[in-house]
């Protein structure tokens, strides 16, 4: 936290308006019964998409497209993986567990499996949601601007099914300078050996 701090005083007014959206975001999900300091909430039941996702006969590395109509990813999602990847919604700070996983291992998008992020690029940004300084192949990930609170930022999309993963910012750490803040709800973690 004392990072991200340090980062919006040199920001200036820019950063502070990305704070006030972060508690903002904050307040959204209070509404919903997800509270800022609890406890991280346990893994939700694994959805048929994430299955597929986590599968070893699942290909994680071309990006042949995959596409499916809103029916079926709402077959295949649970609901707050749907609201994220297909809604472009935003979880609450905290509510990912994965944001506490230190093993290693990789990130795949939940909704197709691509590989998305390897945790050598993870990093602590004191934001609530897992953050990375580098996709783990630059093509595997989509950058798209993104104006729907107001200002513009940089969405991140896979490349391969077009579920939305977060936003990006120039905020990172080195060598990249940049922070990949990922909703939770939109990876699935495999740790390596697996």
């Amino acid at each position: 936290m004392t990072y991200i701090m340090a980062r919006l005083k040199s920001y200036g007014p820019a950063a502070t308006f990305v704070a006030v959206v972060g508690l903002a975001a904050v307040a959204f999900g209070s509404q919903f019964g997800m509270r800022v300091g609890a406890a991280p909430q346990t893994i939700a039941p694994v959805s048929p998409a994430a299955k597929l996702a986590a599968s070893p006969k699942t290909d994680h590395t071309t990006l042949k497209p995959v596409v499916r109509t809103d029916a079926q990813w709402r077959s295949l999602l649970t609901p707050e993986q749907y609201s994220v990847t297909r809604q472009q919604g935003t979880e609450a700070p905290e509510a990912s567990p994965l944001t506490h996983i230190h093993t290693k291992g990789i990130y795949r998008c939940v909704d197709c499996g691509l590989d998305v992020f390897r945790s050598e690029t993870k990093f602590d940004s004191g934001t609530g949601w897992p953050s990375f300084y580098a996709p783990i192949v630059k093509s595997h990930v989509k950058e798209v601007v993104d104006s729907t609170i107001g200002m513009e930022r940089t969405e991140v999309r896979c490349a391969r099914c077009g579920a939305h993963l977060g936003h990006v910012f120039n905020d990172g750490p080195p060598p990249t300078g940049l922070r990949y803040c990922m909703d939770g709800v939109a990876l699935q973690f495999v740790a390596d050996g697996k």
